[in-house]
């Protein structure tokens, strides 16, 4: 595999698990120093793991005080994705969903954009979801969190361009769990197939090199095996 981002950093939220653990694999596997968060940091080959809860402030600065004076990528996955009824759910079920999904976005970026900005041709990769177009009944903390990112996208990219591109990831189905799937989880899919980790993380590398996409900011690419282009009858 190419060392396409040798000698780069590279920071990943909720590098532990799932999607961003994927992520993180990715960008190591082509020679990153990849530095992981998450509040159980569980070891990842290649990669650099730290403890971190992305809606505390006083975490975000202590885990970016430990990057160094640059950072080129830094991918905002972490997040949860909690449902409950409307009208039963407790309030802080919401505020903790916005916590994490949104202000975790906001403060990883926020805080580290002169790191991103001193490096230059840098960029941020943000995880939003396919639910920030589409929804199910009483998913409206997680809907909220992942519609607020894609605008939180664009507006960090006229904040921090030129020096920074700012794009969003939508993953439809992503099987993060090795789930039993049936036949018919599949051929729902226009492309055939639920989505894996990895075509996640193929997305965010491309979105971090300027050599692909550095002519794309502000943007939002769907990755969802074209469900969201899917027109659906009852029979």
């Amino acid at each position: 595999m190419e060392q396409t981002f040798a000698g780069k950093v590279v920071a990943v939220t909720g590098a532990a698990r799932g999607i961003g653990r994927a992520i993180a694999l990715a960008f190591a596997a082509r020679g990153a120093r990849v530095l992981g968060v998450d509040v159980d940091p569980l070891p990842v080959d290649g990669v650099e793991m730290y403890r971190c809860d992305v809606a505390d402030e006083a975490q975000v600065k202590e885990f970016l005080a430990r990057v160094g004076p640059v950072l080129h990528v830094l991918v905002n996955n972490a997040g949860i994705s909690e449902f409950g009824p409307l009208e039963s759910t407790p309030v802080a079920h919401f505020d903790r969903v916005i916590a994490i999904n949104l202000r975790g976005t906001y403060l990883m970026s926020r805080f580290a954009a002169p790191l991103l900005r001193a490096a230059g041709q840098a960029a941020i990769v943000n995880i939003a979801s396919t639910r920030a177009l589409m929804s199910e009944p009483n998913t409206e903390a997680y809907a909220a969190s992942k519609g607020g990112i894609l605008a939180l996208t664009h507006a960090l990219a006229m904040t921090l361009g030129p020096a920074v591109r700012v794009n969003a990831i939508l993953p439809g189905w992503i099987d993060v769990r090795n789930e039993e799937l049936r036949p018919e989880d599949h051929a729902q899919h226009p492309v055939g197939r639920v989505g894996r980790p990895e075509d996640i993380a193929a997305a965010a590398v491309f979105l971090a090199d300027p050599a692909q996409s550095g002519f794309i900011t502000g943007q939002q690419l769907v990755v969802d095996g074209g469900m969201t282009r899917k027109m659906i009858y009852i029979e």
